[in-house]
Order: structure tokens, then sequence, then C-alpha cells
């Protein structure tokens, strides 16, 4: 691995976080800067804890951290999107909870290995 963007969970989060962006523009005009902001921040956090979670490789607790950081950036926006989900009719929604769902997992099972097998 010779960068993050060897990673697929950066590599997936990444691209999810671009399709947030876009879908949070469909929301109403009142909604932009409020739930708007909030999901476009906590969907592009996931992919920077990774970033900086790989930056700090080299000590594993730190990376450990900011995966965990990671994965709880992926669930606010999970939670964001069920918001979203409830109140707005945007189709995209739906599918982009089910890559979260995924997601999630991956980032998780990413930072299980790192816990049992990262060498520092």
């Amino acid at each position: 691995m010779k960068s993050y963007r060897d990673l697929d969970i950066y590599n997936l989060s990444f691209e999810y976080a671009l399709e947030v962006h876009k879908v949070s523009l469909k929301l109403p005009k009142f909604e932009l800067y409020e739930q708007g902001s909030q999901i476009r921040r906590s969907s592009k956090s996931i992919k920077d804890n990774i970033v900086e979670g790989y930056g700090r490789r080299a000590y594993k607790q730190d990376f450990i951290k900011f995966l965990v950081y990671a994965h709880a950036s992926l669930l606010e926006c999970l939670s964001q999107l069920e918001m979203i989900d409830e109140l707005y009719e945007i189709k995209e929604i739906k599918t982009l909870r089910t890559k979260y769902d995924l997601l999630g997992g991956k980032i998780y099972s990413f930072l299980q290995y790192v816990e049992k097998n990262w060498k520092t």
C-alpha cells in the first residue's frame, strides 16, 4: 500500500461524499444550510479521517483512533440520511443509505484488521 488512495474504504467514501454533495443540493432552499450542510460535512469527514489516520499509520493507535472517527462520521451521515429520507422525497437517498451501510461494514472490518495485524 503506497497511498491512502489504495484503500477501498477511502475510494468509496470519496465517491459517496460526491454523491451526497450533489443530492444535498436537491433539498429545499431553507435546508441547504442546515440539514444540507450537516450531511455534506459528515460525509466528507469520513474520507478525511481515513486520510489523516493513514498519515499517522506509523503509530498504530493513532491510525485506529482516526478509523474510529471515520466510522463515527459515517454513523452521523447515516443518521442524516435517515432524517432526510423521512422528511423529503429524494429518490437517491435510499440507495445512499444502502451504500453507507455497506461502507460502515468495510470500515469496521478494516479497523479490526489494523487492530490485529498492523505492524508499526
